[in-house]
């Protein structure tokens, strides 16, 4: 039988993850420009979470903390596809093919042209400007500097404003999560892992 204390941590993991879940799909949504994984990295992370979630709950910013695990999941999506592609084209691709400068005047899609950025560039521009984090939340969800936020979200602004032809970036990015939310009641919410109990940590 469950003590109080573990009833306690158990209805606040609920409602953390009913307040958080659907952003943190939405964002490993922008990060990896993966929709159909985006559900499962959100879930990977709030079950990392629930883990560790003493340790989770006592921290100064816990959402912050969510963000940071949904970023560093990401990433490592993101590294092990692009190897696999890589895989896939050494495979069928026997003779040496070169795209170093490729052509993106037709980029005109703000998630494709957030996927042409490097990781920490577009995790930057995503929270800073799709989320309206402040640079100190920003920096404290990816463990880098705000001197590092301000550089890498600087560059990443003025790469997205190369590739999309337009200087209303921001608002081209806020638009990206709308239409995220909307897909998302469209498909009558996104679905939610079962199980998400506190009787196993």
């Amino acid at each position: 039988m469950g003590t109080v204390a573990d009833d306690a941590a158990s209805a606040e993991f609920h409602a953390f993850f009913e307040r958080h879940y659907a952003e943190l799909s939405r964002l490993a949504h922008l990060l990896t420009g993966e929709p159909d994984i985006a559900d499962d990295l959100a879930a990977d992370a709030l079950l990392a979470l629930w883990h560790r979630w003493d340790r989770v709950r006592a921290a100064d910013r816990p959402a912050a903390y969510a963000r940071g695990v949904v970023a560093n999941l990401a990433r490592t999506r993101i590294r092990s596809a692009v190897r696999e592609r890589r895989r896939i084209a050494l495979f069928w691709s026997p003779r040496e093919e070169r795209a170093e400068n490729p052509d993106v005047p037709g980029v005109v899609d703000v998630r494709e042209a957030l996927r042409r950025l490097p990781f920490r560039k577009r995790a930057c521009v995503v929270l800073r400007h799709a989320f309206d984090l402040s640079e100190k939340d920003t920096a404290l969800a990816l463990g880098i500097s705000v001197g590092t936020v301000k550089s890498q979200t600087s560059k990443g602004m003025t790469e997205l404003q190369r590739l999309l032809g337009t200087r209303e970036v921001p608002h081209r990015v806020h638009a990206a999560v709308a239409a995220a939310t909307r897909e998302e009641t469209a498909d009558g919410g996104r679905r939610r892992p079962g199980g998400a109990t506190g009787g196993n940590r």
